[in-house]
């Protein structure tokens, strides 16, 4: 009997997946014996998780990588900063530090997308900025901001995740409109070219940030320690997926197209965007010996040696109501961040898992 893998998806089917629909269109991952289903936010499970700011106050609010904490996803994607939040977490939180466990991109693709007035980063002061509500976000743009010249005093707007896109793409005068977000260019970017909307696109690289894999893939220790076969043909079969839709873009975005269909009950991908974004996403996926899903300790090393240096690897968490041990998102831009970790307490060995190449 095929061994079951979910993989809890962010937000809903896009390109950044394009490879996992790949292997299972193509028989990969049934030929290790698996079956893969794709957790996208149209499941149940996710509730009010990405159409409520934060979620409505009796619901579940669920996370891709909240799922895998919990045991109900094998893997999910996230952010390197959010790698980092997951291994530093304050004294006696219960939350278990998940492991990058492939990196779906070698080169960065994201990139924070302003309303096209907005020249530079520094142009962001004084304006409104739609927020993830991640516990580093914040303050890595404040420092774009500030590396720009600018005070990087701006308003940090938590909204529905699934709308913090439409709020720096609909009119200024809009109820709700922000000036800026962080984007993935290749899907974001792409959705915006094709509406002929136009954008000031910054990327973090040119004023001097260095930038982890985004997304990775992330795991569950305990499921890396007890079942690490399992994680093994997982990301083969995903690697051969990712560097055949590599090798053929347009096939994997038809398969991306038909799959979101089919798995997550999702037709509302265009078959010409998800074309363009695959074109354009595909030069972004392999490391130099063509392989997919590799990762470096050195960059690992740079970024955290980043957030140290700049003072952003502090121990308080974000949230809505300060404690001894957490603070708004606010307060974290303001310097109400806790102390500051020392760089050599946070090992980026133990950030990732790579095992498996």
């Amino acid at each position: 009997m095929a061994e079951k893998v979910t993989i809890a998806l962010d937000w809903t089917p896009n390109t950044n997946h394009a490879g996992f629909f790949a292997a299972k269109a193509l028989g990969l991952y049934a030929k290790k014996g698996l079956d893969v289903a794709m957790l996208s936010v149209t499941d149940p499970v996710y509730r009010a998780s990405y159409t409520e700011g934060g979620g409505a106050p009796d619901a579940e609010y669920n996370t891709p990588c909240g799922l895998v904490a919990q045991g109900r996803a094998h893997f999910a994607l996230n952010s390197p900063e959010g790698v980092i939040n997951w291994n530093t977490r304050p004294a006696g939180d219960p939350k278990p530090p998940l492991k990058a466990v492939a990196a779906v991109c070698q080169k960065n693709t994201s990139a924070i997308a302003c309303r096209p007035e907005i020249k530079s980063p520094k142009d962001l002061d004084g304006k409104r900025y739609a927020s993830y509500a991640a516990r580093f976000e914040g303050r890595i743009v404040q420092k774009m901001i500030q590396k720009a010249g600018g005070k990087g005093d701006f308003e940090e707007v938590v909204s529905p995740m699934l709308g913090l896109w439409n709020t720096v793409l609909c009119p200024k005068s809009q109820e709700g409109a922000t000036d800026a977000t962080w984007i993935f260019t290749c899907w974001e970017g792409v959705e915006a070219q094709m509406k002929q909307a136009e954008l000031s696109l910054f990327a973090l690289e040119d004023f001097g940030i260095p930038y982890g894999y985004a997304p990775c893939l992330v795991a569950h220790p305990e499921l890396l320690d007890a079942n690490p076969d399992l994680i093994r043909s997982f990301l083969e079969a995903s690697a051969e997926g990712w560097e055949w839709a590599a090798a053929n873009p347009a096939e994997a975005a038809k398969l991306l197209v038909e799959g979101a269909k089919a798995e997550c009950g999702d037709a509302s991908l265009q078959p010409d965007m998800v074309a363009l974004s695959m074109e354009k996403l595909a030069p972004a996926l392999l490391d130099q010996r063509g392989r997919w899903g590799t990762m470096e300790l050195s960059r690992w090393e740079q970024y955290l040696d980043w957030l140290s240096n700049e003072g952003l690897l502090t121990t308080y968490v974000n949230s809505r109501k300060p404690s001894a041990a957490a603070a708004t998102l606010d307060e974290l831009r303001q310097g109400r961040a806790g102390e500051q970790i020392p760089r050599a307490q946070v090992s980026a060995a133990q950030l990732f898992w790579s095992e498996w190449r």
